[in-house]
């Protein structure tokens, strides 16, 4: 499947991060940690945005500690940050309202 490969500018990048200021940008890469209620409550959150990665083919890294759920986004084939990771990255922020409105 072809992807726009276009790289974010500076502007586009911190305009994103002023939106969503819980995001970091930290080698190269956006980076969130997200402290869910529960551990099962982190999980569903991953299975959450599981799913939505896996609908936009573009899959962050995950990694899970008890209740903390960090994601980290960057487009390998790009060489970079694009406009795919910062609209996987709103998508995980409201994935997880979603669930703490659930709870």
């Amino acid at each position: 499947m072809a992807y726009d490969r276009t790289l974010l500018s500076p502007d586009a990048l911190q305009t994103f991060l002023t939106q969503h200021p819980a995001w970091k940008h930290e080698g190269g890469m956006i980076r969130r940690t997200y402290d869910a209620p529960s551990f099962l409550e982190g999980i569903a959150f991953v299975e959450r945005v599981a799913k939505a990665a896996e609908a936009a083919d573009h899959h962050p890294d995950i990694d899970i500690r008890w209740r903390k759920v960090t994601l980290a986004l960057v487009t390998h084939d790009a060489g970079g940050l694009t406009s795919r990771d910062t609209s996987l990255a709103a998508e995980a922020d409201r994935l997880f309202g979603e669930g703490a409105a659930v709870r």
